[in-house]
């Protein structure tokens, strides 16, 4: 069964910076898409970032574009997005994703696979 465990979460101030990570297994992770969604309290699940599986173009929210960068290691199976200039609407639980589907990115059905998610506090 694929596992997908992110880490990094925490509480941080406005302005700061996190850097969350996701490590896969049970997968081959080079076949597939991996992402990052969001989804605050009361809110739906939205999207954040994307990398594509072969070559590396990454796609990101507007609300978070020039302020987070998403990443992946082939070779250790992981995906991590930094987080900088944190802002207190960034709160929310972050989930890794992943897919080997070509369904629209930014639309949480398209994605296989689910994190248990790892929380983030920005305190204004």
């Amino acid at each position: 069964q694929v596992q997908l465990v992110e880490s990094g979460g925490g509480l941080v101030q406005a302005g700061g910076s996190l850097r969350l990570s996701c490590a896969a297994s049970r997968l081959t992770f080079t076949l597939y898409h991996m992402g990052w969604f969001r989804q605050a309290p009361g809110k739906e699940r939205e999207f954040v970032a994307a990398i594509l599986r072969n070559s590396g173009v990454t796609y990101y929210a507007d609300s978070v574009k020039g302020r987070f960068t998403i990443s992946r290691d082939n070779a250790k199976n992981t995906v991590t997005v930094q987080m900088n200039s944190l802002k207190p609407e960034d709160t929310a639980i972050y989930y890794c994703s992943a897919t080997g589907s070509s369904g629209p990115l930014f639309q949480p059905r398209s994605w296989n696979y689910w994190g248990q998610g790892t929380q983030v506090t920005v305190s204004s």
